[in-house]
C-alpha cells in the first residue's frame, strides 16, 4: 500500500531532523553543536533550534539534488551561522 504525499512529507521531515540530530551527536560538523547552542542561548527551545538546523539541512540537499553537486561544508556552516535566517531568505547567489 502507497502512502499518502501527507505521510511522506511527515516522514520525510522526521528523516531531515533525524540528520540534525545526528550530526548534534556526532558533534560532525562541529559548527552544528556552535548552531544549537548559539540559538539555545538567544532563547530558542530545543525542539525550535533543531528544527531551524533542519531547515539548513533540507536546504543543502535540496541544493546538491537540483545542482547536481557534493556537499559544500563552507555553504553549509555560513547557512547555519545565519540561523535563525532562513538560507533562501539570506542568500544573495539565489
Amino acid at each position: 500500500m502507497r502512502s499518502s504525499g501527507k505521510e511522506s512529507g511527515r516522514l520525510a521531515g522526521k528523516a531531515i531532523l533525524e540528520v540534525g540530530d545526528n550530526q548534534l551527536r556526532a558533534g560532525d560538523p562541529p559548527e552544528t553543536r556552535e548552531t544549537f547552542n548559539r540559538l539555545l542561548n538567544e532563547g530558542y527551545s530545543e525542539n525550535e533550534a533543531k528544527r531551524l538546523i533542519a531547515n539548513v539541512v533540507l536546504s543543502e540537499v535540496y541544493d546538491v539534488l537540483k545542482e547536481g553537486r557534493k556537499s559544500d561544508p563552507f555553504k553549509y556552516t555560513k547557512r547555519l551561522n545565519n540561523l535563525p535566517a532562513m538560507p533562501w531568505e539570506t542568500e544573495e547567489d539565489k
